[in-house]
C-alpha cells in the first residue's frame, strides 16, 4: 500500500486538483453567486501562476513531502498514533480531524500575529472571490505551513494514506468553499453543520475586519462553532459585501510580481486580531 501511494501520489493530487478546478469553474459559469468585478483572465492567470510557482518551490525545497514524512514516521515509529494499536480506519479518521484542527489554529495564528499576517494578507487581497482564490497563497506562507504540518506529523504519527487523503480533501474543499457559486439556502444551511460552504467562508473575505476575523475553517465547520469564531452571514449580505483589503484596491496588486512583494509593502494597520480600527 505504501509503495503504491508513493508511485501514484502525484497523479492523485493532480487529478483531484484539475478535476475540482474544472467542475467548480463550470459551476461558477452556470450558477454564479456574485458578478465578478475584475477581469477573470487577469485573476486566473496570476492566481494559477502563483499555484504553479508554489508547487515548484515546495517540490525543490522539500522533495520528501508530507506523505513521505508520514511513511518515515511509521517506519521509525515516531508519533502518538504509531505507539497505539488502533484499527487503520480509526487512525485515519482521527488523523484527518486533528490535521484539520491544526489548519484552523494555524489560520487563526496567521491573522493574530502581524508578521504572519503580512504573508497571509496576499490571500485576502483578491478583489473577487472564486475557485482560484482558494489556491492563492504566498510562497513563504506555503513553506511555513508545510513546516508546521511536518511538525504535527512527527508528533501525531498519522498513517500516510490519511495524510494524502487529508491534503486532497483540504485542497478540494478550499476550492469548493472559495467558489463563486449559488447553493440553495436550505442545502447551505444543512451542509454548514458539517463542512464550510462558500457562503460561510465568503464572510471571512470581507473588508470589514470583524467579519474577516471569523469563519477560519477550510474543511470542517465545527472548529469555528467550538471556538466562537462563527458568523452566519455578512452584515451587508452576499451581494452587497465588499471583498478584499482596503489598502490594495488597484488591479495591479493582482499581478504575479505584486503578489510576491505584497507582504513587504506598507505597515500593518488592519485585520490583525485584537488590533481592529473601526471597520478595518
Amino acid at each position: 500500500m505504501n509503495e503504491w501511494l508513493m508511485q501514484h501520489e502525484m497523479s492523485i493530487r493532480l487529478s483531484a486538483f484539475f478535476g475540482i478546478l474544472i467542475l467548480m469553474g463550470l459551476w461558477e459559469i452556470v450558477a454564479p453567486c456574485r458578478p465578478l468585478r475584475i477581469s477573470k483572465t487577469l485573476r486566473w492567470l496570476n492566481n494559477l501562476g502563483i499555484v504553479l510557482l508554489n508547487n515548484l518551490v515546495l517540490r525543490w525545497l522539500f522533495p520528501i513531502a508530507s506523505v513521505g514524512l508520514a511513511l518515515l514516521a511509521e517506519q521509525e515509529q515516531w508519533g502518538v498514533l504509531n505507539q497505539i494499536d488502533l484499527p487503520i480506519w480509526l487512525s485515519i479518521i482521527i488523523s484527518v480531524v486533528l490535521l484539520d484542527g491544526m489548519i484552523y489554529l494555524q489560520h487563526v495564528m496567521f491573522h493574530a500575529l502581524p508578521l504572519l499576517w503580512r504573508l497571509h494578507r496576499m490571500h485576502h487581497a483578491d478583489l473577487d472571490y472564486d475557485v482560484t482564490t482558494g489556491a492563492r497563497f504566498h510562497p513563504i506562507e506555503m513553506i511555513l505551513s508545510l513546516l508546521i504540518k511536518f511538525a504535527v506529523i512527527m508528533v501525531l504519527g498519522p498513517p500516510a494514506v490519511a495524510v494524502l487523503l487529508f491534503e486532497v480533501i483540504l485542497n478540494g474543499m478550499a476550492m469548493f468553499n472559495h467558489s463563486n457559486i449559488t447553493l440553495p439556502v436550505k442545502i447551505d444551511r444543512w451542509l454548514r453543520y458539517l463542512i464550510v460552504t462558500p457562503d460561510m467562508h465568503r464572510v471571512h473575505h470581507s473588508v470589514i475586519s470583524y467579519e474577516a476575523d471569523s469563519n477560519f475553517g477550510f474543511n470542517l465547520s465545527l472548529w469555528d462553532r467550538v471556538f466562537g469564531t462563527y458568523q452566519a452571514q455578512p452584515i451587508e449580505g452576499h451581494q452587497g459585501m465588499q471583498i478584499g483589503l482596503h489598502q490594495f484596491r488597484e488591479p495591479k496588486y493582482l499581478t504575479l510580481p505584486w503578489l510576491l512583494i505584497l507582504p513587504f509593502l506598507g505597515q500593518i494597520t488592519e485585520y490583525v486580531i485584537n488590533r481592529h480600527k473601526g471597520d478595518g
